[in-house]
């Protein structure tokens, strides 16, 4: 189960991403009744009028059953609910707002293995729900029996039938140039963009071929996807195709492969965007947000494209806020997680997508050349377990060695030590000319921590 700390205070439900565990033994159906019914009558407070939420899913086995739950819960509360069925986590934030709903649902657990499954809850408008209603929710959670609405109160069901149309349409109005001419070979991971991702791509102006875009329920995330790239690798080559599309489980992140079959990540993923976006006059203040996990080669590519670079802690959460406290119209993460906030809400694969590829087809450039602007810097990262990680990170020894190490790399490369989220671990990650002398800085550096 997800655990996160806030304020000093565990939180025994939520995670920064939502509630997520194994499948019927730590994410019950119990758990997704009762959290779902708690959203509802959480939201009853903050409304004046009946509560409507929708609800989707990624196509894993349990979801059909954890999705049962979730409807139980929000119509035993009060709420009526629209059924999306099987779409992308950025699709229902999407549809929370165009709806109109008060809540909106997603049961996925993203690039996780099948038997896994999470529960994530978007406020209206489809934005991330706010840490103070998070808190009331797992208040509810634990209060106890409540009076639950009868007849007429109780919440009613529908499913949404032009939910894929929405959202289809949606992407299509951002889309910034027709895709005609190009192919691409896209890899669904056997997920929730397992239909809509091929739709989009060809309605757009491409030609397209699919793998992995055949669900089953068990099959999700199985050696394909965002996070299993050989297939889609050979599978570019293999069409001779421009370019290769992955996508994760829930289809909020993409990374691409170009022709040559070379992967593209998401720090070259986040320059290309940011780039055109910066030529066109739409990158507000000349900035982007990125994680401090942003290879030092990006941090160069901006710097000579004229960019300022915004660096957040680990997790597309911490995006988000830089992005809407600051008003920043792009961020992203390594992991392929991009964020447009003028154009959607959270992380989305396919805006991404179309994004890229609009640029490949507006420049006629091919992807090689365009992500060629970010020279990557070998990255070693080592793991070093310790007593106490704070105070790890903080001693005075530790700290000597990372300036020794800096001073030492100098422009040519960085050294990043975090604190494991979940364990008393330090993370010591350096980036160097070569993977040699990163590895023997990393070794060097860890051996202090480890010493200590």
């Amino acid at each position: 189960m997800s655990h996160a700390v806030s304020g000093g205070t565990v939180r025994r439900y939520f995670g920064t991403d939502g509630v997520r565990g194994l499948a019927n033994a730590e994410l019950t159906p119990e758990l997704a009744l009762a959290i779902s019914a708690a959203a509802a009558r959480v939201l009853v407070t903050h409304t004046t009028h009946r509560p409507l939420a929708v609800v989707g899913r990624d196509p894993r086995a349990s979801g059909e059953m954890l999705e049962a739950a979730v409807v139980a819960g929000l119509t035993s509360a009060g709420a009526d609910v629209l059924r999306l069925g099987v779409l992308p986590t950025p699709a229902v934030a999407f549809l929370t707002g165009d709806y109109g709903a008060d809540v909106g649902v997603v049961l996925s657990a993203s690039h996780n293995p099948m038997p896994d499954n999470g529960l994530k809850l978007f406020a209206a408008g489809g934005h991330k729900l706010p840490d103070a209603i998070e808190a009331e929710i797992e208040a509810a959670v634990e209060g106890g029996a409540v009076q639950r609405p009868v007849g007429a109160d109780v919440g009613r069901v529908r499913d949404a039938a032009d939910a894929t149309d929405r959202y289809l349409a949606h992407l299509l109005a951002a889309a910034p140039t027709r895709l005609d001419g190009l192919r691409v070979v896209v890899d669904c991971a056997h997920g929730a963009a397992s239909q809509v991702a091929p739709q989009l791509y060809r309605r757009a102006g491409a030609t397209v071929t699919t793998i992995a875009a055949e669900p089953d329920g068990l099959n999700i995330n199985d050696g394909v996807g965002s996070t299993h790239l050989d297939a889609l690798v050979a599978a570019v080559r293999d069409a001779g195709a421009d370019l290769g599309i992955a996508h994760d489980g829930d289809a909020d992140r993409c990374l691409a492969v170009d022709a040559h079959g070379a992967v593209v990540d998401g720090d070259q993923i986040l320059a290309i965007c940011a780039i055109a976006m910066h030529e066109a006059g739409r990158l507000r203040d000349s900035t982007v947000v990125a994680t401090v996990m942003s290879n030092l080669g990006f941090h160069h590519a901006m710097r000579e494209a004229g960019i300022a670079v915004v660096s957040t802690a680990v997790g597309d959460r911490y995006v988000l806020e830089a992005l809407r406290e600051h008003g920043y119209s792009l961020g992203g993460e390594q992991s392929g997680h991009v964020v447009f906030p003028e154009l959607a809400t959270t992380g989305d694969g396919l805006l991404t997508a179309l994004m890229v590829m609009g640029q490949m087809a507006a420049t006629q450039q091919p992807l090689a050349k365009l992500a060629a602007v970010v020279t990557r810097l070998p990255q070693v990262l080592v793991n070093v377990d310790v007593a106490d990680k704070r105070a790890a990170v903080d001693a005075p020894a530790v700290r000597e060695a990372v300036a020794a190490a800096e001073a030492e790399l100098g422009d040519d490369g960085r050294v990043l030590l975090r604190p494991s989220g979940t364990e008393q671990m330090v993370r010591v990650m350096v980036e160097a000319a070569s993977e040699d002398h990163a590895a023997e800085v990393a070794r060097r550096v860890a051996g202090v921590v480890s010493s200590l």
